[in-house]
């Protein structure tokens, strides 16, 4: 078929997640005890370390903004979601689906920024352990903050500005539950040869980089492990940064299972399985992650519980 060019329009049309039914109050009720969990994990999380003076440090000031990030990046998407199923409604509106898109980018860069940050706040602990201090210095911390958030808002911007350029669409379906970045820019009547270049340019500023950035500080701290001499000093190196690694692994594991099955899979449901694991499973298992494998967080989360009961 010979394709259309559509005008901006009002609306987008959401794939739906299941076409049965029947489905629909379990999906429901699914992602409705998932989101809510997400939430109070990554609460739990932040009220932990604020009430934990203890806590008071550069990594754990960096996990409280990951599970901040973490909150808005599943309110992004799953709140729309939920409100498209209960409704049996599959339509956004194109201010709607600007916004979640641009929230989206900017909640999911936090991400991927913050884990770089950590990467390197792992790096100096254990490499340069006695100046530890005075390089992850609180201007420091706060300045690498502000940095990953003004990242964030740039790339954003840089999708919004490209979408609103192009105010002509081939279709207004995405084949999505939400208005993911690349499959809306995917939808405009932009040349291929401009699409793939303004893609890859941002993949390699906001994904090669902060995955090299990351790669390049673990080679150094296996390299610094190594030379521990003792069994126990290695295994409490290694326990030190087996959270976050755990988080990298799978934060970037799942990015690149989405980003391949998009490019070579035309399955829809692939794709929603992939970007459903993207955008809830892993903000969901992040404070379990953290929890379960860090003695001082569950330690503070005790006082915590202490101090309500």
């Amino acid at each position: 078929m010979e394709e259309q060019n559509l005008t901006g329009g009002s609306e987008f049309h959401l794939m739906r997640l299941s076409k049965d039914p029947d489905l629909q109050p379990i999906l429901f009720g699914l992602f409705l005890s998932m989101y809510l969990v997400t939430v109070l994990g990554n609460l739990l999380i932040m009220l932990a370390v604020s009430s934990d003076s203890h806590l008071h440090t550069p990594m754990y000031f960096f996990l409280s903004n990951l599970s901040l990030a973490d909150i808005g990046f599943i309110s992004t998407t799953v709140p729309k979601m939920i409100v498209n199923i209960q409704t049996h409604s599959r339509i956004i509106s194109y201010v709607g689906c600007l916004t979640q898109m641009s929230l989206f980018a900017i909640f999911g860069c936090m991400d991927d920024m913050l884990l770089t940050v950590m990467a390197y706040d792992q790096y100096v602990a254990i490499c340069h352990p006695l100046h530890y201090s005075a390089i992850m210095n609180s201007h420091l911390c706060i300045f690498s903050v502000c940095l990953s958030l003004l990242f964030s808002l740039l790339e954003s911007q840089l999708h919004i500005l490209i979408v609103l350029y192009f105010t002509y669409f081939r279709d207004m379906e995405i084949t999505n539950f939400f208005c993911e970045p690349s499959q809306v820019l995917e939808l405009t009547c932009m040349d291929t040869f401009t699409k793939n270049m303004f893609v890859y340019t941002l993949g390699a500023i906001y994904g090669f980089f902060p995955l090299t950035g990351i790669f390049f500080s673990y080679y150094k701290i296996v390299s610094s492990i190594l030379r521990i001499p003792s069994t126990g000093g290695k295994y409490k190196a290694f326990s030190t940064c087996g959270s976050h690694l755990s988080v990298v692994c799978l934060f970037y594991g799942i990015a690149i299972g989405v980003y391949f099955t998009s490019a070579v899979s035309n399955s829809p449901g692939k794709i929603t399985v992939f970007s459903v694991m993207y955008t809830v499973v892993i903000a969901m298992l992040n404070p379990f992650i953290y929890s379960l494998r860090n003695r001082d967080i569950k330690i503070a989360l005790k006082k915590l519980q202490s101090r309500v009961i």
